[in-house]
């Protein structure tokens, strides 16, 4: 319905246009008309000074005055506001944004803004009252809200923001949620110190009480079906911590068993009985028969890069298969592992009919090329460095790609490696390596060597913590030796050739490969070594990792390694191909600096070893976690077979290198989360040698599994 009101006044404004034309055309001036055409400039460029913190193009992207744009000073003042909040968010309180204008000679406006940045605020101090069960320093490994630090200029995670603390609040319920306290409740409050320029943040926390799980049991209504092999999925043991997710995680391994089961709609919920007398939970599993809906579509959006497939595959259903959720969360963690999205949103709408459903599957890309030049130092190699290219997502089709030249004091290499992780569209991953790797001689070895090699391989799941890789190569090796006279075991210039085919196989049962705390990392690699060669090489590496008090931060671990190399020539085992035991055995040696030696002091190798070693690591106390530093204590010792030596081609064992079969040192160090990886420092002190071997009181590493 039109109103008469609005309809009169836009009669009248019609009427005032049309008999304001007439005079416009005879030159009497419109005031009115002169200040809409001066409102109405065009706008020739927009330009920043002063800013520091946000680059031009992400300034521009934050305000609606822009080229070839109308000017008008609302929509300056609006763009001068959001500049201002930008800052804001980044902990920039004191920022100041004006403007000023600039005539253009073809008669547009040159629009600049002008941004006096002012001191960074950050995080003086994050407090906690109420929190008797875990320690201040727990709660705050949570948080994605750090304390101002020496790094903090680095990782710029200092800032204070009321909706990232929404989510440390979030995050430190969670914690306590999943260690036995599900009626946590977590406030906080942010008070800004103007003589500091800084926040000081205080947490409130009500624990509640500490609940453990009790009885467990699993009832269905589904006949035929097996509960006895739904139970190998409870994670919810009796008299441990009551843990929200390990009862989601229960859920979903349980509704996937009945999925494997042959029963798709399986619905699984689980039935809480509080006991607040006993501090317990009894659960019971219920799973029952869910409706019977299929998927009519899988709608994926926000790939820009990506390929549709690449996504797909990762789904363990596709159109026309039941509907189950189980499966749906499986295929979001599916997703989200690729590492390809910095956010993936799966949700789902009914379709087109009662019993259809609609998978939304939106996703954000993040950046999966790494380009540039890195620099180091290895106490092994000296300075080195290496400039490489990395595409984890090649063409958007989810292979990886890499290429590298590097170069260091002892040599210089040339890799390139490519990986289809879905090989013929199968769950193998098939790759190709092709290598050449140049070693000068040095104060390890007195000769240098030449390789060139490339291998095929392809990796293939057993089960979800087994996994076995079978790879095939060859390699032409060549002898450098600028001091013919020093090598009694190999000649210049003399070149080895061989073919290689085996396998490894891996068990992965690590709660984080990055961080672990908890679980196993083992590993058993055998090949086949021929053409100048005939032996069969077989090492075995294991290490487990346990936490030592529950929520500290201190982490014990076991490692165990051994290799064995068996002679099927008759001729004995070349010393190129012998193993090269070092720090990686037992810390405090050089690289090639423990084992058998000839009389002139050059290195045989070994074709059997053993080692073990204990180690605890910790949180270095007053340093904050942010900085991703922490020390661990250590212990380790190794057997070098003195006995079965490589072929010593008329030589003799030096005795000196020998007489000490186990080696033991103890040591402490310093690891640090470094942006450019998990770098380690180990101080030796080595406790029994042979007396040939040759020791390092210090050295370099990158941090491993192993």
């Amino acid at each position: 319905m039109i109103h008469p009101t609005k309809l009169m006044r836009g009669a009248l404004v019609a009427l005032a246009i049309m008999g304001a034309a007439p005079l416009a055309g005879s030159g009497i001036p419109l005031l009115g008309v002169v200040a809409a055409q001066a409102q109405e400039q065009l706008v020739g460029s927009v330009l920043f000074e002063g800013n520091r913190r946000f680059t031009d193009e992400q300034l521009l992207a934050m305000v609606d005055v822009s080229a070839s744009g109308i000017f008008s000073q609302q929509r300056l003042a609006s763009d001068i506001e959001s500049i201002r909040q930008a800052y804001d968010r980044e902990g920039f309180l004191g920022v100041s944004v004006t403007s000023r204008t600039e005539a253009t000679v073809d008669g547009r406006v040159r629009v600049v803004f002008v941004v006096n940045e002012g001191d960074r605020a950050g995080i003086a101090a994050i407090n906690f009252t109420g929190n008797n069960a875990f320690g201040a320093n727990s709660l705050k490994s949570t948080m994605l809200t750090k304390e101002t630090g020496i790094l903090s200029w680095l990782f710029k995670d200092d800032s204070y923001d009321e909706q990232k603390l929404a989510v440390d609040r979030e995050r430190i319920r969670l914690y306590y949620a999943n260690r036995g306290y599900p009626d946590a409740q977590v406030n906080s409050v942010g008070q800004y110190d103007p003589a500091k320029n800084a926040y000081f943040i205080n947490f409130t926390i009500n624990e509640g009480q500490k609940y453990e799980f009790a009885n467990v049991g699993i009832e269905t209504s589904i006949e035929g079906l097996n509960t006895d092999a739904l139970t190998g999925t409870v994670q919810t043991g009796n008299g441990s911590n009551y843990s929200a997710n390990d009862l989601q995680q229960t859920i979903e391994e349980m509704a996937y068993e009945a999925t494997v089961q042959g029963y798709s709609f399986a619905d699984v919920r689980a039935r809480l009985d509080r006991d607040v007398a006993n501090g317990t939970f009894n659960v019971t599993y219920l799973v029952d028969e869910g409706a019977r809906l299929y998927v009519e579509r899988i709608n994926i959006t926000g790939n820009t890069k990506t390929r549709d497939f690449v996504i797909r595959r990762e789904l363990e259903f596709a159109e026309g298969d039941p509907f189950n959720r189980a499966l749906v969360v499986r295929g979001r963690k599916n997703i989200d592992a690729l590492g390809f999205f910095s956010a993936v949103n799966v949700t789902s709408a009914p379709g087109s009919s009662a019993d259809k459903v609609v998978i939304n599957i939106a996703v954000t890309e993040t950046s999966t090329g790494e380009y540039g030049a890195t620099a180091g130092y290895s106490t092994k190699d000296g300075i080195l460095g290496e400039v490489s290219l990395t595409e984890r997502n090649f063409l958007g089709r989810g292979q990886y790609l890499r290429a590298a030249i590097g170069a260091s004091q002892a040599g210089r290499t040339f890799d390139f490696s490519f990986t289809e992780p879905r090989f013929m569209g199968l769950k193998v991953a098939a790759g190709v390596d092709v290598y050449h790797r140049i070693s000068d001689e040095n104060s390890v070895s007195i000769y240098g060597q030449q390789a060139t090699g490339g291998q095929v391989r392809a990796s293939i799941p057993l089960t979800s913590a087994l996994s076995t890789t079978v790879f095939a190569g060859l390699e032409r090796k060549v002898i450098k030796d600028d001091s013919p006279d020093d090598s009694l075991l190999v000649d210049n210039g003399q070149e080895f050739y061989k073919y290689f085919g085996g396998y490894t196989l891996t068990w992965n049962s690590v709660d984080d490969v990055k961080n672990p705390t908890e679980g196993l990392f083992a590993t058993f690699t055998q090949q086949y070594i021929g053409w100048d060669h005939s032996l069969i090489k077989s090492e075995a590496r294991a290490r487990y990792y346990m936490p030592l008090i529950e929520d500290s931060g201190i982490v014990a671990s076991v490692r165990g390694q051994a290799g064995v190399i068996n002679d099927l020539s008759g001729n004995g085992v070349s010393t190129v191909e012998a193993f090269s035991p070092g720090s990686g055995l037992i810390r405090g040696f050089e690289s090639g600096g423990l084992g058998p030696r000839i009389q002139n002091g050059q290195y045989l190798g070994a074709v059997a070893y053993a080692g073990a070693s204990a180690e605890v690591q910790f949180p270095i106390p007053a340093i904050p976690e942010s900085y991703g530093l922490s020390g661990a204590l250590w212990a380790d010792a190794a057997w070098i077979d003195g006995t079965n030596v490589p072929r010593l081609n008329g030589n003799t064992v030096d005795p000196g290198s020998i007489d000490v079969p186990i080696r033991t040192s103890i040591g402490a160090s310093i690891i640090w989360d470094s942006p450019f990886g998990p770098l380690r420092g180990d101080f030796a002190h080595v406790l029994n040698k042979s007396t040939s071997d040759r020791t390092q009181v210090f050295q370099i590493t990158m941090q491993s599994l192993f």
